[in-house]
């Protein structure tokens, strides 16, 4: 099995509920690898929550109801491990102490009131962009919609770039911490941005921008608080990254 072939192995069993055979070697580059191909990795949720959108608005539903399905597919299809993450990495970034203590939180997987809190109001975030996405654009929404899905999972190469260090050994984030090369990482972000571009012009740079800085928030606060990523950490950058993109889809719109 070649390097290509084991990394994307990984990128989809690890980022979607797809049944795919494991690697058959983790070894070299392989984890950078996966982090590079992750966006494509997640087409096929791209393509499933893009149809919700376009079914949606088809069938006249609300645009509320058509953004809640969307994102909750979304979460299905990932396996909630996003999801997850982000309740994990804000309940132990909060909480007090030293190093050792929050990384405890976050590996315990117990959600406390920070991390429920965070999760429903990401939540919230994402599904109240995205209606705002199908009330403006109606069935071309879904383009935007499946475009999102690749641009937040686009913020795993650069969380990973080389340079970035692993909070604790062991576990996912230990695995792909600092295993993208800088020029891998920026080919992946120009190559979403023009993705965005063509498909939402400026709406697109937007958003691409404000999901790159809410990404980069929590690296910086992870850095800063224990030392490095995690995988809770690299959950939260696609969490954040999602509705960083959505949002800048609304805010741009006349009036928004």
């Amino acid at each position: 099995m070649s390097v290509a072939g084991d990394a994307l192995r990984l990128a989809v069993g690890t980022l979607t509920v797809l049944p795919v055979a494991p690697p058959r070697s983790l070894d070299g580059a392989r984890p950078g690898v996966a982090m590079v191909l992750a966006p494509v990795a997640v087409l096929p949720l791209a393509v499933v929550t893009g149809a919700a959108v376009w079914l949606g608005d088809a069938l006249q539903a609300p645009p509320l109801l058509t953004a809640a399905v969307a994102v909750s597919l979304l979460g299905l299809g990932s396996g909630g491990l996003h999801l997850d993450g982000l309740a994990d990495t804000a309940d132990g970034l909060s909480v007090p102490g030293d190093r050792e203590r929050r990384l405890t939180v976050m590996r315990t997987g117990d959600v406390g009131p920070v991390g429920a809190a965070t999760l429903v109001l990401v939540l919230l975030v994402q599904v109240a962009a995205l209606a705002g996405v199908v009330s403006a654009y109606g069935g071309r929404a879904a383009l935007t919609a499946g475009l999102a899905v690749v641009v937040s999972r686009a913020s795993l190469a650069a969380a990973c770039v080389r340079g970035v260090p692993a909070a604790r050994a062991g576990g996912l984030g230990s695995a792909v911490a600092g295993a993208v090369p800088r020029t891998a990482a920026v080919g992946v972000v120009a190559v979403v941005g023009a993705a965005a571009v063509l498909v939402d012009g400026g709406h697109g740079v937007v958003g691409v921008v404000l999901a790159a800085a809410l990404a980069g928030v929590v690296l910086h606060r992870a850095r800063a608080r224990v030392g490095g990523v995690t995988g809770d950490v690299l959950g939260a950058c696609v969490e954040l990254a999602l509705a960083g993109y959505l949002v800048g889809q609304v805010v741009t719109l006349p009036g928004g």
